[in-house]
């Protein structure tokens, strides 16, 4: 096993709670640095789809989710390792407060993780209605874990020059750590929606919010020393090799993924690690697309369809089709978004909407969130993708609770042991070769989704029936993958 020293300058970006602006801030940071030539490797830590889709949109580079819950140290490392192989600098964006985790310990926090990678933590403080105070904040933020390096502060929401040297001169004086900036309220109309940002893909004046952040961050942050703390970053172990080696299991199989405006939650790893094992991805719009292509295999990922539900309704060619081709034993995965689509209606903002109808389900979305968090759901009935008693873990967020209409068309497979899944104790809507869940899985944690692909696609070539025992013999098995 090769292992090599990795010097690539980095930092974490964190904040001491969510809603600090730390997303914002990163965006903007992505931008200036991308404008003067670096290449950048941007991550964010936790599940998070959207905030990564705007970090890979603002750098150009694929955004990778390092997440301590779903993976281990060496797994994270991998990962860190192969976003980070080609670029001039790391940006790793945190979530919620530094130290905010799982538990009273705060396992799985940005600052963990911070310590894992050895990385200079640079804290966004929102400053509003507050001065001094902020001061004893850091330095309690600096006492409180060991082996967190806290190198550097950037004051955000300040209201007036006054109120800047008061909270700059506080933080410098009683806890030693720079302030590298400091950016005013910024009135935008930004694009926020839930608990966050909507995805880039929805959102209309993308170049003005990055030119507005830009100019902010280029007369509000001493950039030089940000990357001058950046190169102090330690030394740090990577393996080398590739997460999957090359592989044919899947050459000249074509799987269609479905990605657009309503379809975008995504981990680059499972797309990559459809490629690595010879799978041709052919792209499909849902919105514009007017009839599904020649596919032996279907991946709809998450989204926000309920914002596109007249759009997708109105395709009325490309849903028979994706309708028929279910019918038929087309193997299909679908995560949340993708479910809801696959659903009979969506009903949101008082208007129902007819969608694919493969699964005898109505979809209601809400205003609050019906599952969100870490999910753990165990396999407990057959079903195309997964070995029953498999344990999977993911992750859930969504507005949305789901009616079934004929119980006797569609099987609920999943055991959930932590989450909400459908109801608080089923996820994992079954319908001949159609599997669709609320639980997000992230290939590196969970490498029975890889297999699972795999022996979808088999069994349909084979022409087996879809609930029959399946044997991973000639597939792929769990060792295959080095992670």
């Amino acid at each position: 096993m090769t292992k090599g020293l990795s010097s690539i300058p980095r930092i974490v970006v964190a904040a001491q709670k969510g809603g600090a602006g730390k997303t914002l801030f990163t965006i903007g940071l992505l931008r200036v640095l991308t404008r003067r030539g670096l290449r950048l490797a941007p991550f964010k830590k936790g599940p998070d789809y959207i905030d990564a889709g705007w970090l890979a949109r603002a750098s150009g580079a694929p955004c990778r989710n390092l997440d301590p819950f779903l993976m281990n140290e060496d797994q994270i490392l991998r990962i860190f390792s192969l976003g980070a192989r080609s670029a001039d600098m790391a940006v790793i964006e945190g979530n919620r407060g530094l130290f905010d985790g799982v538990d009273l310990e705060g396992s799985c926090s940005t600052a963990r993780l911070a310590r894992l990678l050895k990385a200079p933590v640079i804290l966004v403080l929102d400053c509003t209605k507050v001065t001094r105070s902020l001061a004893a904040l850091v330095q309690g933020f600096q006492a409180f874990e060991e082996g967190v390096s806290i190198r550097g502060v950037v004051l955000n929401r300040v209201a007036r020059p006054r109120h800047e040297n008061i909270i700059t001169r506080s933080i410098e004086h009683y806890t030693g750590v720079p302030v590298l900036g400091a950016l005013p309220r910024i009135k935008f109309p930004f694009p926020e929606r839930h608990l966050g940002l909507i995805p880039w893909q929805e959102y209309q004046a993308e170049g003005d919010l990055f030119a507005i952040l830009e100019e902010t961050l280029l007369k509000s942050l001493d950039l030089d020393r940000l990357l001058a703390l950046a190169r102090e970053a330690e030394p740090l172990a990577l393996r080398e090799e590739a997460l999957w080696p090359s592989s044919g299991e899947l050459a000249g199989v074509k799987i269609g993924v479905i990605r657009d405006r309503a379809f975008q939650f995504y981990y680059p790893e499972n797309l990559e690690a459809l490629e690595a094992l010879g799978a041709d991805l052919i792209f499909i719009d849902a919105l514009k697309d007017r009839r599904l292509p020649e596919i032996q295999a279907l991946y709809i990922g998450g989204g926000f369809p309920e914002t596109q539900a007249e759009v997708l309704s109105e395709n009325r060619s490309f849903l028979q089709d994706l309708r028929e081709a279910g019918e038929e034993g087309l193997p299909i995965y679908a995560e949340c978004g993708g479910l809801m689509y696959l659903g009979e209606t969506v009903s949101w903002k008082g208007r129902s909407y007819p969608l694919c109808g493969l699964l005898p389900i109505e979809f209601e979305v809400h205003e609050r969130p019906v599952g969100h968090g870490y999910a753990v759901v165990r396999v407990g009935a057959e079903n195309p993708f997964y070995p029953v008693g498999s344990l999977l873990q993911g992750h859930e967020f969504h507005y949305s609770r789901p009616r079934i209409r004929d119980p006797r068309r569609v099987r609920l497979v999943l055991e959930v042991e932590r989450g909400f899944g459908f109801d608080g104790e089923k996820d994992g809507a079954v319908y001949k070769r159609v599997f669709g869940t609320y639980t997000h899985v992230h290939v590196v944690s969970t490498p029975l989704w890889l297999e699972g692909m795999v022996r979808a696609v088999q069994e349909k070539d084979a022409g087996r029936p879809w609930g029959r025992a399946l044997s991973l013999s000639g597939g792929v098995s769990k060792s295959h993958f080095k992670i």
